[in-house]
């Protein structure tokens, strides 16, 4: 078995790779990062350094892998030091929108227009990007947060859009997106206040609930917003 983890430098990214290393699972780990390879070491786990809204960038990724059984997009991003998610429509800014979009959207395009043909194969095989229910636009009843809000529905409709283009050119593959809850990582540290205890979970626990999720889908499941406790979200 060949998994690919995107963003393994971050919370969630570095905890699926745990799992996986201490698991029964036999598998070639490959992994990404941004600017500093993290600590986590092991024989059978490669690291690459990778801007993965650069198409470049993610063009040679996809050349330095072959095959895969697994593809998660577990990178993502919210606020910047200088700017944090809007509460108005007046306080919409054009280039903290497009941040949101590099981080939460373009990456999983590009993967899915440079890795489509790494994940043919007559086995089930899984293309997952982490998303957040935020994305969901029948769910949203409070409004806020506008350019995170749209950069993960936007990425939803990716999903949902190669889903169906993989459906008749690669039928084994399940291309699902996740959404992992609040999370105790440094992407979710300055929105933690007022989150109840029990809803603050831990990126291991999140990591299981992916894996265990995955145990159980098949490409019959394809094309679907799943939440951390296994049920389907509306878009």
């Amino acid at each position: 078995m060949k998994i690919l983890i995107i963003g393994g430098s971050g919370g969630i990214g570095a905890a699926l790779l745990e799992q996986f290393i201490v698991s029964d699972i036999k598998a070639t780990l490959y992994a990404t990062y941004r600017s500093t390879q993290p600590q986590i070491q092991h024989d059978n786990l490669v690291w690459f350094k990778a801007d993965i809204a650069s198409d470049s960038d993610v063009k040679k990724l996809s050349e330095s892998i072959t095959n895969l059984d697994i593809l998660i997009n577990a990178a993502g991003g919210l606020s910047l030091a200088s700017k944090t998610p809007e509460k108005s429509v007046k306080e919409f800014d054009t280039e903290f929108f497009q941040h949101n979009l590099n981080a939460n959207t373009i990456p999983t395009l590009l993967l899915g227009k440079y890795f489509s043909s790494h994940l043919k194969a007559k086995h089930t095989t899984y293309f997952v990007s982490l998303s957040a229910r935020i994305g969901s636009i029948e769910d949203n009843k409070i409004g806020g947060w506008i350019s995170y809000r749209c950069s993960k529905a936007a990425l939803n409709m990716a999903i949902k859009t190669i889903s169906i283009e993989w459906k008749f050119r690669q039928p084994n593959c399940c291309v699902i997106a996740f959404h992992p809850g609040t999370t105790d990582t440094a992407l979710s540290k300055p929105f933690q206040k007022n989150v109840p205890p029990h809803k603050l979970f831990t990126a291991t626990y999140v990591a299981q609930c992916l894996l265990e999720l995955l145990d159980k889908l098949t490409s019959n499941d394809t094309g679907k917003f799943y939440s951390f406790d296994g049920k389907a979200i509306p878009w």
